[in-house]
């Protein structure tokens, strides 16, 4: 196994994650205006773009567990570019693991910002929902008697009050 396939692999997770992205601003824009259909489809290329993306990820552990084999590193945990680039020696193939390894961390940063954004904002439409909700329903009396035990039914004797018996 070389660096450069593992490259190749890393070179692959950018442009699906650059994707994702790009699927992370336009759900912002459809969350700000409220289109669920929009939405919705979103969300379902969202998942399949995730599932490749999981692919992707098992071909690069794959890979990086094979790299490091043949280079006799015991592994103790789940392999990572990281160890790769500790234990290669060619510097030119070195640098561009490195450079797509920063490019790749940079944009899972923007990607978390925005997933971040968008659940703040489903968060706000869901509070501005509840707080509707809560002022279009009609507020519930509960009413007691003597004892403290609330009373049942819609039960006439209960909504009178005490100068309406006669003796």
């Amino acid at each position: 196994m070389s660096i450069a396939n593992i490259v190749v692999t890393l070179e692959k997770l950018e442009k699906m994650h650059k994707s994702l992205l790009e699927l992370a601003l336009a759900k912002t824009e459809y969350i700000k205006q409220g289109d669920m259909e929009k939405l919705d489809q979103l969300i379902k290329n969202e998942q399949s773009h995730v599932a490749a993306i999981n692919t992707i990820e098992q071909q690069r552990q794959v890979m990086v567990t094979d790299y490091l084999r043949a280079k006799g590193i015991a592994l103790t945990d789940t392999p990572s570019v990281a160890d790769v680039i500790t234990a290669a020696e060619n510097s030119e193939s070195t640098e561009k693991l490195v450079s797509v390894r920063e490019r790749l961390i940079a944009l899972l940063n923007q990607l978390k910002m925005q997933n971040d954004l968008n659940q703040k904002l489903v968060m706000n439409s869901l509070q501005f929902i509840n707080i509707t909700l809560d002022a279009i329903r009609p507020q519930q009396t509960e009413q007691f008697n003597y004892s403290g035990a609330q009373i049942r039914g819609n039960n006439e004797v209960a909504k009178r009050s005490f100068n309406d018996f006669k003796a």
